[in-house]
């Protein structure tokens, strides 16, 4: 890139020759269309959440068999968040902001949730309640554990109705993660 000046103006000139500078060791680099919402991708919103279909999901460090695996997740139906697309791979985060790319097959547009995952290892873990109704005043159905999965039956933007095991009820939206704040699912 040079800077030149142009009426009290500075001016960027990019070299738009198609070369790109060398990678950093162990940096990926990724064409730009790669980092717009679905250049190439599915044609789905970005970022949305999605769950793991399988309980062992390989994450690599690039969009390519050829990368290197960085972690391996191993529990179906845990929620992620799809945060960019190239091709057939998606980037993900996990509930830690932990990224890295998944082959798209291995992903489920399944809705879940985890329970106050960051409420998880702590002392005094605290449970939260499961309710009959959209109320906070309602029955309490069951104690939820932070780290449980549920699969998201519907949310309103406040409340989510989900069905844990043999229980179905209503957690409020902002003790989960796997769904926006405000967020509406059908």
């Amino acid at each position: 890139m040079a800077l030149a000046m142009a009426g009290g103006v500075f001016l960027a000139v990019l070299d738009l020759t198609g070369s790109t500078p060398p990678a950093a060791a162990g940096e990926v680099v990724i064409p730009v269309a790669a980092n717009e919402a679905n250049a190439t991708g599915s044609g789905l919103t970005v970022p949305r959440f999605v769950s793991l279909k399988s309980d062992k999901v390989n994450v690599r460090r690039g969009p390519s068999t050829d990368q290197a695996i960085v972690w391996v997740f191993s529990r179906a139906g845990l929620p992620v968040e799809v945060i960019a697309e190239f091709e057939n791979w998606r980037r993900v985060r996990d509930s830690e902001g932990a990224d890295g790319w998944v082959y798209h097959s291995l992903l489920s547009g399944r809705r879940t949730v985890l329970i106050s995952p960051w409420s998880k290892g702590q002392e005094s873990q605290v449970s939260i309640p499961l309710h009959e109704t959209s109320s906070a005043g309602s029955d309490v159905v069951a104690q939820l554990r932070p780290g449980v999965i549920g699969d998201v039956v519907r949310c309103d933007g406040k409340w989510c109705k989900l069905s844990v095991g043999n229980y179905t009820g209503y957690v409020q939206q902002d003790r989960l993660w796997g769904v926006y704040r405000d967020e509406k699912v059908e």
